[in-house]
């Protein structure tokens, strides 16, 4: 995705996630799709590659899989991560702008990308021109934030440091959960709907270190705090308090996301 994808600097710490939560969704995200869809598979914002490994053991060894992402430190972790894994081509490319031709996929599919994108309508239509008609789309995003206390701390932290500064308010990747907002978009990139549900995860008992860490040093907001001089370990102190406070350590909780499959009108 332009933008919050492309200024991932921490794809080492973001990828702490992965046994945390992240790798039950994308388990959850392949499950949904046939072993053999019709046509290759494209993922768009595959990151450090936690969807990506899911992928390949799902789909059948001969059919193609091209994993893209904007971030070149995304795309080159998760190529090393995945080292030895036949069968994935890695291409650096940005959602709104995919170097395929139309209609070359049979299903694309995004965890966890499309609510970073500037213009999620127009990712969704860049999607659709790729996919041949009848072909899927499957992607998650995250549920309300109040449906994932982890991320909730994390804001009400950052906010409290930074009353009043629009950049610190990040609460934009929790705001794409409507299903009345995602039919709107589906239908406008001429993609229909064939199922919107509710899924809840719940979190591997985690050391709140190791996710305030990720949380900081493996977003965006490890560059905004540096950029206001403020120290990345004295914040990842009080967000490792506040989580301790909210869930217990080790950290207890859930994650909840909304998944979204639809089929190329």
């Amino acid at each position: 995705m332009a933008g919050a994808t492309a200024s991932f600097t921490g794809p080492q710490y973001y990828d702490r996630l992965g046994p945390i939560w992240m790798d039950s969704f994308a388990a959850d995200l392949a499950r949904r799709l046939p072993e053999r869809p019709p046509g290759e598979v494209l993922e768009i914002a595959c990151g450090t590659g936690i969807v990506t490994r899911r992928l390949r053991e799902r789909l059948s060894p001969s059919l193609r899989l091209v994993a893209t992402d904007l971030s070149k430190a995304m795309l080159d972790y998760a190529r090393d991560r995945l080292d030895g894994r036949k069968g994935i081509e890695w291409r650096e490319a940005d959602a709104l702008k995919l170097p395929f031709g139309d209609a070359s996929f049979g299903a694309v599919v995004c965890g966890f990308g499309l609510m970073f994108a500037p213009d999620r309508q127009a990712a969704l239509a860049e999607a659709r021109r790729v996919l041949a008609k009848g072909g899927i789309l499957l992607f998650n995003v995250w549920d309300r934030i109040e449906e994932n206390r982890h991320a909730l701390v994390n804001a009400e932290l950052l906010e409290a440091l930074f009353p009043g500064d629009p950049e610190m308010k990040y609460r934009f990747p929790y705001e794409m959960n409507d299903p009345g907002l995602l039919r709107r978009l589906l239908a406008g990139a001429r993609l229909r709907e064939t199922r919107i549900e509710t899924k809840r995860i719940p979190l591997e008992p985690a050391d709140p270190r190791s996710i305030a860490t990720a949380q900081i040093r493996g977003t965006p907001r490890s560059a905004l705090l540096e950029e206001r001089g403020v120290s990345l370990d004295l914040v990842i102190d009080r967000l490792t308090e506040a989580l301790t406070k909210a869930g217990g350590n080790p950290y207890r909780g859930h994650a909840q996301a909304v998944v979204v499959q639809a089929q190329a009108i």
